[in-house]
């Protein structure tokens, strides 16, 4: 049937539609069995997840040595006071099962001549516990494995070259689908009575990041203008070392090269680092990310330098970066790596329960669109796929757990999607990077919000647009510095560690 000119689907009763597949949308549709499961994507999930590129791999307590009390407290500790300690339990307690789950699904996880999982160190966690797989490769790997299972998967039905562009809502306010565009041009209003957000994060508002280009905010935008809360959108994390090579965007040098003894010196030669943290190159990301940007600001160019701690052993132990070193003419067993921060992870999104519920009936969240509480205001490293697949797996067991009240949609609101052209995205990014980035303050992210809102005027309420507006009203109520988020105006944190939460028109 059609609703003015939009072609309408109705979805099977007690069906679920998935936006997105990447690891948290897809472990979540394989979880649902055998309930029917239809995932919407605009392309292949190892062409546009960021969950793919993922370098350093997946934590968790996995040794006989660690445990899930101190995984917790490593979490706890790096989210800078604002990390809810029953989730991060959640987190750390729920994690080993889920990377067992992995392994039997097919995942090829490295592994030692006793045939245990190999477990590296990375930053801030206080020993080794990181899974890898193929030494860098471990998000592409373990999507791959995650797409041949779905597609095997009788229950799953992909919805491929469509992109969800807005919501849609019963005459009571609770969501009832999704409207979704392909790359023709045609609308395609999808009814489901339940709908899991799935999208991903926002580095693609950012002129620098290390993720897809098209990972722009679009559950947050989307969710934002029907009333959804959010919860600590200002908190975005910069990843230290992006490789400053000019592309956009920018490969990255995985945290697990540091976790090696890798170390970070400037154009001349002095290591820096000591003098800005005592854990030196392994600190909180936020803390080398801040280093990094002083450097550059200073004009004295920042490298990583692996030449003693990897060395001969670099293509084989970590391929991903040495091949995109080697292709800007740089070989990284003899020469540094020019690096940069960039936009790598928002620990901030679409607040939720430890079961995905957001405030909108009939809405779930999961992976970096949602805001759990588990990474507060600085995520740890290599907590973001593990974050995927154990609260992907509670959702699903949440939505497989009840029963759920049949959805029709009332009114379909058109997006204007195509109203983003190039010069306006560009003026986005440019924007946000400059005055909403690694060293923020009130100045900056009033002439941002300004300029936003100036585009939405131009544009309409694009779900980039609203995102970003978002961020930025956030990150200038958050008068302290605190995790990933650095005021210059207000350089030190508050005596009180309080979560923001927010909708679009008002600030709670």
């Amino acid at each position: 049937m059609s609703v003015g000119t939009l072609d309408t689907k109705r979805l099977p009763a007690g069906a679920v539609l998935v936006v997105g597949a990447g690891l948290a949308g897809l472990y979540l549709a394989l979880k649902l069995a055998p309930r029917q499961v239809f995932v919407l994507t605009s392309r292949r999930s190892s062409k546009g997840a960021a969950s793919a590129w993922a370098q350093g791999g997946i934590a968790a307590a996995l040794s006989a040595e660690d445990s899930a009390e101190s995984h917790a407290r490593d979490t706890i500790a790096a989210g800078d006071g604002l990390v809810d300690p029953e989730i991060a339990h959640i987190l750390a307690t729920e994690g080993p099962d889920r990377v067992h789950d992995l392994a039997a699904l097919g995942v090829p996880f490295d592994r030692n001549e006793n045939d245990e999982l190999y477990l590296s160190l990375e930053a801030a966690h206080s020993m080794p516990r990181v899974a890898r797989v193929k030494g860098d490769t471990a998000g592409r790997e373990i999507i791959n494995v995650m797409v041949k299972q779905a597609q095997a998967a009788d229950h799953i039905t992909g919805l491929i070259g469509w992109r969800a562009e807005s919501l849609l809502q019963d005459g009571n306010g609770a969501i009832a689908g999704a409207l979704a565009r392909n790359d023709d041009g045609a609308l395609l209003g999808i009814e489901a009575d339940v709908t899991v957000m799935a999208t991903g994060g926002v580095g693609g508002l950012f002129a620098v990041t290390t993720n897809p280009k098209t990972a722009r905010g679009d559950a947050l935008g989307m969710a934002a203008v029907v009333g959804a809360k959010m919860r600590d959108m200002e908190f975005v994390q910069f990843h230290p070392t992006a490789i400053d090579i000019g592309r956009d965007p920018a490969p990255l040098a995985t945290e697990a090269l540091r976790g090696e003894g890798a170390v970070l010196t400037n154009s001349d030669g002095v290591r820096f680092m000591p003098r800005y943290h005592a854990q030196g190159e392994l600190a909180p990301r936020d803390d080398v990310a801040r280093a990094i940007f002083a450097e550059i600001e200073a004009g004295r160019q920042p490298y990583l330098d692996c030449r003693a701690a990897i060395g001969s052993h670099f293509d084989e132990e970590f391929p991903t970066v040495f091949e995109s070193c080697m292709s800007a003419g740089i070989d990284p067993r003899v020469a540094l790596i020019p690096v940069a921060p960039a936009v790598h992870y928002h620990m901030g999104g679409l607040s939720t329960d430890s079961h995905g519920q957001t405030s909108l009936d009939s809405l779930l969240a999961i992976g970096e669109c949602s805001a759990t509480g588990v990474h507060g205001a600085n995520r740890l490293a290599s907590n973001s796929l593990l974050e995927a697949v154990v609260f992907g797996g509670r959702a699903a067991n949440y939505i497989n757990g009840r029963d759920w009240a049949e959805r029709r949609a009332g009114t379909i609101r058109l997006q204007p999607w195509l109203s983003m052209s190039k010069d306006v995205s560009q003026t986005l990014r440019q924007a946000m990077t400059a005055k909403c980035g690694v060293r923020r303050d009130a100045r900056k992210l009033n002439e941002l919000i300004d300029l936003i809102d100036g585009l939405i005027a131009r544009v309409g309420r694009a779900n980039p647009l609203v995102a970003s507006r978002v961020i930025a009203a956030a990150a200038l109520a958050r008068e302290e510095s605190r995790g990933g988020h650095f005021r210059e105006d207000f350089p030190t944190e508050s005596d009180r560690a309080v979560s923001s939460y927010l909708t679009y028109d008002r600030l709670d």
